[in-house]
């Protein structure tokens, strides 16, 4: 039997996300105030750290298996305010459904058997395989076409470019105050 474990989501996909978050976020107050917009900038850092906030937290996701099933859970501050989490026993999972998404993959869903809802199996977490072989070592589903649903080196690719936009950053907010 499979012991306990706990798998969180991968340090490069949140990485890279927080750091797209950054780039994308970061010159909004800062060029507010060169360019004397009327939406005041400390609104704007206001907003940048509440969205950085949330961010942060539904990417502390951590997912447990164990013998009795698998629960996604979050910080408490996080259940409180941003989402619950869930829990599903082994013995309730009917199937491992796949579904097409928007652009073109598979993400794969527990269908309960009680109550005939979908539970989203966590695909970005580290240890992927791992969590898969305990799936089916639990439940006896194959999962032998159960893939991840991107690939490390298209968060590489995307943290490069992430790192060359906080480059165009510094050098707009540079010259933004060297002018203003």
């Amino acid at each position: 039997m499979p012991k306990p474990d706990q798998f969180q989501i991968s340090p490069l996909i949140r990485l890279t996300l927080l750091s797209l978050y950054v780039a994308l976020v970061l010159p909004l107050p800062v060029l507010a105030e060169v360019t004397q917009t009327s939406v005041p900038p400390a609104l704007l850092w206001m907003g940048a750290v509440l969205g950085g906030t949330v961010l942060y937290g539904v990417l502390s996701e951590r997912v447990q298996v164990d013998a009795k099933g698998i629960r996604v859970t979050y910080p408490a501050w996080v259940r409180l305010f941003l989402r619950r989490g869930w829990a599903l026993d082994w013995s309730d999972v009917k199937a491992l459904k796949p579904r097409s998404t928007g652009q073109g993959g598979l993400v794969y869903y527990f269908v309960s058997q009680a109550e005939d809802r979908a539970y989203l199996l966590p695909m970005r977490v580290v240890g992927f395989a791992r969590l898969v072989r305990y799936v089916e070592a639990r439940t006896g589903i194959d999962t032998r076409d159960v893939k991840p649903l991107s690939q490390p080196w298209m968060y590489l690719i995307l943290l490069g470019f992430t790192l060359l936009l906080l480059g165009v950053d510094g050098w707009t907010l540079w010259t933004a105050n060297s002018l203003g």
